[in-house]
C-alpha cells in the first residue's frame, strides 16, 4: 500500500492522504477578502485529490498582510468569505487549513509580478512593524514592537484563530517562517533586542512561543495545530537546525502535532543549496530529533520521490506549491502511477485511468 495514500489522524482529524497543498500567496483580495479566484484556485486542489488544502498566509491584521493584496482575516465579514471556501474544499473531501501570519519587516511589498518593493504609504502601503528596528534589504525599518504591542498582537492571533474556526477550518497553522514577524523574533540576525524577548535563545523563542501557545489555547482541542518554521536562514550568524530542533521540542511540549519545515526567506544574502527535495533533510532532523510529525517540502515533484520520503521516514507528509500550480490534479495523477486506490471525483469519473 502507499504510504503517500494512507490516511493520517492528528487528534481526532484524519486526512485523506499525507499529499498536502503549502500555503501560496495570491495576492488577488481587496481589503483582504478572499473572492472567487480563491474558491476555484483552492476548490480545484480540493477536486484534485490533495488531503489537506491550505490556505495563502493570511493576515491577522491588516498591516500583517505581506502586500496590499494579501487575504485576510481580522474582521468577520472576511470570516464569511472563507466559510464559502471551506464548505466547498471539505465537500470534495479534502481537509481545510488556515495559515494565520503577520509579514512583520515583510509586510507592504508590492506583488511579485510588479516588481518586489516596499509600497510607500503614499501608495497605498504603511508602516511596517518588527522585532527590532532592522529593515530587510533597502526598505524603511521596521518600527520595534514593544511588549504592550506584542501583548495586543497576540490578542489579535487568537480573535483570527477563533474566526477561522467560526469559518469551518480543520486545522490552523502559524507562519514562523520565511522572514515573516515571528521568524523575526527567532533569528539574531534580526532580532537585536535587549528585553526579555531578545539576546538568548530562550529569549528569543519566547513571544514565537507565546503566539503558539494562545493559537493552541483559542483552537478546539481535538483538531490540530500545525507550525511552518524555516529550520536555517542559510546565513552565517542566523537561525539554526540545531535552533530549530530545540524549537520543535517546546513547541511540541505546547500542543504542536506538525511542524512544517521549510527554510530560508530572513535575509536577502542568504546561500541556498537547492536541488530536488533539499529540504528533506532538515524536516528528517526535526522528526527524529525532536519527536514531532513533520511535513516535507521544495522541490518534491515526482510520485516516487514523494512516496520514497515518507516511506524512509523522513517526514510524515508532503506539501506541494508549484508543482499543484502546475498540475492541480497531481494527487490523482501520482495515485495512478503509485497504484493507489483513491476516489475520484464522479464528475471525474469517465477520465480515471484503468
Amino acid at each position: 500500500m502507499s504510504t503517500l495514500f494512507s490516511p493520517l489522524t492528528l487528534r481526532a482529524t484524519t486526512f485523506r492522504n499525507r499529499v498536502w497543498v503549502a500555503p501560496m500567496c495570491q495576492y488577488s483580495s481587496v481589503d483582504g477578502l478572499p473572492d472567487e479566484w480563491h474558491l476555484v484556485h483552492l476548490g480545484a486542489r480540493a477536486v484534485g485529490g490533495a488531503g489537506l488544502v491550505l490556505t495563502e498566509a493570511t493576515a491577522v491584521t491588516a498591516d500583517g498582510r505581506i502586500s496590499p493584496q494579501d487575504a485576510g482575516i481580522w474582521n468577520d465579514r472576511q470570516a464569511e468569505q472563507w466559510a464559502r471556501v471551506v464548505r466547498f474544499v471539505q465537500a470534495q473531501g479534502a481537509a481545510a487549513g488556515m495559515q494565520l501570519a503577520h509579514a512583520g519587516r515583510k509586510a507592504s511589498t508590492r506583488r511579485p509580478w510588479e516588481g518586489r518593493g516596499y509600497v510607500d504609504p503614499a501608495d497605498g502601503g504603511w508602516p511596517t512593524v518588527g522585532a527590532s528596528p532592522v529593515g530587510y534589504a533597502d526598505w524603511p525599518a521596521p518600527r520595534e514592537l514593544t511588549p504592550e504591542d506584542l501583548a495586543a498582537l497576540t490578542a489579535d492571533w487568537v480573535s483570527a484563530t477563533r474566526r477561522a474556526e467560526q469559518a469551518g477550518f480543520d486545522t490552523v497553522e502559524v507562519h514562523a517562517a520565511h522572514g515573516y514577524l515571528l521568524h523575526q523574533f527567532l533569528s539574531p540576525l534580526t532580532n537585536t533586542r535587549t528585553d526579555s524577548y531578545g539576546g538568548t535563545f530562550e529569549n528569543r523563542v519566547r513571544y514565537p512561543l507565546e503566539v503558539v501557545r494562545a493559537v493552541r489555547d483559542a483552537w478546539p482541542a481535538e483538531r490540530p495545530v500545525l507550525v511552518r518554521i524555516s529550520a536555517t536562514d542559510w546565513a552565517p550568524g542566523g537561525w539554526t537546525l540545531e535552533d530549530a530542533v530545540a524549537f520543535s521540542r517546546l513547541m511540541r511540549e505546547a500542543g504542536v502535532d506538525l511542524v512544517d519545515v521549510s527554510s530560508g526567506g530572513l535575509v536577502p544574502e542568504q546561500q541556498v543549496e537547492v536541488g530536488p527535495g533539499y529540504q528533506v533533510p532538515l524536516a528528517a532532523a526535526i522528526r527524529e530529533q525532536a519527536g514531532v510529525a513533520t511535513g516535507a517540502v521544495g522541490l518534491i515533484t515526482e510520485p516516487v520521490q514523494a512516496e520514497k520520503v515518507l516511506a524512509d521516514g523522513q517526514a510524515d507528509v508532503v506539501l506541494l506549491a508549484r508543482e499543484l500550480l502546475r498540475d492541480p490534479h497531481w494527487p490523482l495523477r501520482a495515485a495512478a502511477e503509485l497504484g493507489a486506490d483513491v476516489t475520484w471525483p464522479v464528475q471525474y469519473e469517465r477520465a480515471r485511468p484503468h
